[in-house]
């Protein structure tokens, strides 16, 4: 008998979840370890990451689009032409290696402008540096990972990023305090481990790709514009939504910066732990993507449909759960990252914000995933820009240093503006799948 559309999304986006938590593991490490150094080292740790994401993961959204066409091309059963769609993501991933590492060495200037507290900041470009250098690994691993998912290639990925905790747990133990003869480097041997671990994850995700697909050998590697263009069009818009969303958590993080390295630390605790939480729901929103393509690849608009509303229950689920866990328990997820009681006390005040937000950040994420199965990524960046940008920043803003809330109130506006783009979104959807169901 034929699975049910539950069990077959929940085997194919199980993986991606253990995929995407294994990625988060090492954020989660990194600033556990570099929490037992120093409040300043954690702060910098988590200024320098989220200056990186905005130029580096923006990028990687760019070859989003290989959801789309590689999970049509599989729907359709045309493997030769998903390939081809590979080879032309990885010509995309090698031009904007020194796009991106350009951008990030411009921050070392625009960071001391912001008036970040020198204490951090000290700490902070060396990390960013040596993240830097990770950059043509990141966007290889990215590529060849989109292909992987979107041909149902799940556990590959699964099993290289939990392996790859291994190896960035490893590297953290020696560079951040000096074994094995190594130098003590604090946080930026924490960007050192995190540049290894990504250099592993892109060579083991090569080789996999080289055995499932030998074929790959024989196919034309010169690039192919029209492709390279037909990616971009449908990447470009996802990547620009990566790049409203990190940006704003940017900012958020250059204002607290301003206040003191307590408000930055609580900041970077919350938000490690929200982006942890939020990895649930983002594989999930990747295997929507899939199988949503899969289903218009073939034909079945109704299939689609059906795929894209198994996903956004899933995805309410597991962030449901998630903010009942926020609510009850936040001085025990902030222990975790530190034994500083006044560190834990700021951390559980935007720990509780946090969970007001967790059941929209779920049905947002996964109705993008959808959307762009079908092939549309404009409504979900337009959207994340009126919510964050338009409603979500101003509003924290006013509440951080208007009404002096501090770090809870940017974080209060942005709980605002997430509830009203996950509500938008999912009407979005709701919107294409009847759009579907009347053409049949």
């Amino acid at each position: 008998m034929r699975d049910s559309e539950l069990a077959q999304m929940a085997r194919l986006a199980a993986p991606i979840v253990l995929a995407e938590l294994g990625w988060m593991a090492m954020g989660v490490v990194d600033t556990m370890v570099v929490g037992r150094v120093d409040a300043d080292a954690i702060a910098a740790m988590g200024l320098g990451a989220i200056a990186y994401n905005a130029a580096g993961m923006c990028a990687a959204g760019a070859l989003l689009g290989m959801d789309t066409l590689v999970a049509h091309s599989f729907g359709a059963g045309d493997r030769e032409e998903g390939r081809r769609t590979l080879i032309n993501g990885l010509w995309i991933a090698l031009l904007l290696m020194p796009v991106v590492m350009g951008t990030v060495r411009l921050f070392d200037p625009l960071l001391a402008m912001f008036g970040i507290n020198a204490g951090v900041l000290r700490f902070t470009r060396p990390y960013l540096h040596a993240l830097n250098w990770s950059t043509l690994a990141l966007l290889v691993y990215f590529a060849l990972r989109r292909y992987l998912q979107a041909v149902h290639a799940v556990r590959p990925v699964m099993w290289t990023l939990l392996t790859a905790n291994v190896v960035n747990l490893a590297g953290n133990w020696v560079l951040v305090f000096g074994r094995l003869g190594a130098p003590r480097m604090g946080a930026e041997g924490s960007g050192w481990a995190t540049c290894i671990s990504r250099g592993y994850m892109a060579l083991a995700l090569a080789v996999v790709v080289w055995r499932r697909e030998p074929g790959i050998v024989r196919s034309r590697w010169s690039a192919d514009c029209k492709r390279m263009l037909a990616l971009l069009r449908l990447g470009v818009p996802a990547a620009g939504q990566i790049l409203v969303e990190v940006a704003v958590f940017a900012v958020v993080t250059f204002l607290i910066g301003r206040l003191d390295a307590l408000a930055l630390a609580a900041n970077q605790i919350a938000l490690t732990t929200v982006s942890t939480t939020f990895m649930m729901p983002l594989g999930i929103s990747s295997a929507a993507a899939v199988r949503v393509g899969h289903g218009l690849g073939r034909g079945d608009a109704s299939a689609a449909a059906r795929s894209g509303w198994t996903a956004l229950a899933l995805g309410a689920g597991v962030m449901s759960a998630s903010a009942v866990m926020l609510m009850t328990a936040p001085q025990w997820i902030a222990r975790l990252f530190t034994a500083e009681a006044d560190v834990i006390g700021a951390s559980v005040v935007l720990l509780r914000v946090a969970a007001l937000f967790q059941l929209f950040d779920g049905l947002q994420v996964v109705a993008t995933g959808a959307l762009r199965g079908a092939g549309d990524t404009r409504t979900p960046m337009l959207w994340h820009f009126a919510g964050y940008w338009l409603v979500g920043l101003p509003l924290g803003a006013l509440l951080c240093f208007g009404r002096g809330m501090g770090a809870a109130g940017l974080w209060t506006g942005l709980s605002a503006g997430l509830i009203m783009i996950g509500s938008v979104l999912a009407l979005m959807w709701r919107r294409t799948a009847r759009g579907w169901a009347m053409l049949e």
